[in-house]
Parts: structure tokens; C-alpha cells; sequence
């Protein structure tokens, strides 16, 4: 298994100015849930992503190694997505959060996992988590 880690060093100072990097409407069709008809026949979740970095150096350096290989983070999420099942969007969500802080060295995540047309009348259910500490915005 390939690891992946983000390319330069992401201080993480109070009063620092944030980017996030967003992945938005990744739709996989995979094998989650409790039931025994979930584990059988794949399900499309939505996954909604935002990547806190403190600080604002890739907008000036134009370089990768000032912040976060999104394909990298998306390669990661389909590999683990095939490798294992999930009973709950919950658990989805808090392996994601990890897998981005862990191996991608971020210190703030925010993922949304949702199942689509699940419930009848219910476009998307799912979670929200946030996970590590959000770096304070203000810049001063």
C-alpha cells in the first residue's frame, strides 16, 4: 500500500492564516451499511471534504509542496472505499478524517458522508465531523 504524505511542513500557529483545500460531490458507489441487502448491493455516497492549511504559501509559491496533492487524498479515499466495508457513514467519515490528519499531515478536516435516496421522501442522509484543531482565521 502506497502512503502518502503532504510535501512540505504545515506549522500550526494560533493567529495564522488558513486555506482550505475543498473536495466537493465525490460520488463512489460502494458497499456500506448494517443491512443485509447493504452488503450486498452497492450504495452511492456523496462525500464532501475541507482540508484546513495554516497557512497561505501555495497561493504565492504556485508549488505543490505548499500544500496538499488532492489527487493523492482522492486515490487514497477510492483505495480504502474498495478495501474495506463500512456499517456506518459515521465510521466512513471518522476513517477519512483520520487518514487525511495521519498520512496528509493536516491539522483541521471536515468531512460529510451521505447516503443518496436512502429513505424515501429523504434526498441525503449522512454526518457531519469535524476532526483536529482549526486553525484561527483571522490572521493576526
Amino acid at each position: 500500500m502506497a502512503v502518502f504524505q503532504f510535501y512540505g511542513k504545515l506549522p500550526c500557529e494560533r493567529n495564522h492564516p488558513m486555506d482550505i483545500v475543498f473536495l466537493e460531490e465525490i460520488k463512489l458507489d460502494i458497499l456500506i451499511g448494517i443491512y443485509e441487502w447493504e452488503r450486498k448491493i452497492p450504495q452511492t455516497i456523496r462525500i464532501d471534504i475541507e482540508i484546513g492549511l495554516p497557512h497561505s504559501r501555495a497561493g504565492t509559491s504556485d508549488s505543490i509542496a505548499d500544500t496538499i496533492d488532492y489527487g493523492a487524498v482522492m486515490e487514497r479515499i477510492r483505495q480504502t472505499a474498495a478495501e474495506r466495508h463500512f456499517s456506518l457513514v459515521e465510521a466512513l467519515a471518522e476513517h477519512i478524517a483520520a487518514l487525511i490528519r495521519s498520512e496528509f499531515g493536516a491539522p483541521w478536516v471536515k468531512v460529510s458522508v451521505a447516503k443518496l435516496g436512502m429513505l424515501r421522501g429523504v434526498k441525503r442522509l449522512g454526518v457531519v465531523i469535524e476532526r483536529g484543531e482549526r486553525p484561527s482565521t483571522s490572521g493576526a
